[in-house]
C-alpha cells in the first residue's frame, strides 16, 4: 500500500494543536487576559519556518544535487527533517514557491549555503528577513486566526506595521 502525504488541512490542524499544547500553559501564567494569545513568531515557528526550510532544502537537493545529510548540516536540522521537506510531508502549510517577493532572498540563501559563504548567524538573519516578507504580505494571518479564533485579522497590525525587531521606523529615518 502506497503512503500518501497528509493533506495541508491536516498539517494545519496538527500545527495549531502543537502550538496550543506548547504555548497555552506558558501564556496562562502571564499578565495577558487571553490564555491563548500567541505571538506571530510562535505561529511562524510551527508553520512558516518549516515552509521556508522546505523550499531551501528542495532547491539544494534538486538543483544542486546535495545529499540530505549535507543539507541537514547546512540548515541545522536532522536528515529526517530534510527528507520530510523534500517529500512535501513537512513545511507544506504555505506555498513559499508561489510568493514572488521572497524568491530573491531564498535564492541568496541557497547560493550562500552552496558556496559556504554564510555563517549560522547570517543564515538566521536571512531567514528572519524571509519570514518578515511573508508576514508583511499577510500570508500568516489565517494561521494566526486558526491558532486563536479571537483574533480579528482585519484589526491586527502586528505583521503589517513598521515595527521590526523592536525598532519602530519613524518617517524621519526613512
Amino acid at each position: 500500500m502506497a503512503r500518501t502525504s497528509p493533506s495541508p488541512l491536516y498539517d494545519i490542524r496538527h500545527i495549531i494543536n502543537d502550538i496550543r499544547h506548547v504555548y497555552i500553559p506558558f501564556c496562562s501564567n502571564t499578565i495577558f487576559s487571553e490564555a491563548n494569545m500567541l505571538l506571530p513568531c510562535e505561529v511562524a515557528v510551527k508553520s512558516l519556518v518549516p515552509a521556508i526550510r522546505s523550499a531551501i532544502a528542495r532547491e539544494l537537493t534538486q538543483t544542486y544535487g546535495l545529499r540530505q545529510k549535507d543539507v541537514a548540516g547546512l540548515l541545522g536540522v536532522t536528515q529526517t527533517a530534510v527528507s520530510k521537506y523534500t517529500r512535501h510531508v513537512r513545511g507544506i502549510v504555505l506555498k513559499i514557491e508561489e510568493v514572488e517577493e521572497v524568491q530573491p532572498t531564498l535564492k541568496e540563501i541557497v547560493t550562500l549555503l552552496v558556496n559556504g559563504r554564510i555563517s549560522k548567524y547570517e543564515l538566521v538573519a536571512k531567514l528572519c528577513v524571509a519570514c518578515e516578507i511573508i508576514r508583511q504580505k499577510g500570508l500568516m494571518c489565517e494561521l494566526c486566526k486558526l491558532s486563536d479564533p479571537s483574533i480579528d485579522v482585519q484589526q491586527c497590525i502586528v505583521c503589517h506595521s513598521d515595527i521590526h525587531f523592536g525598532h519602530q521606523t519613524s518617517k524621519s529615518e526613512e
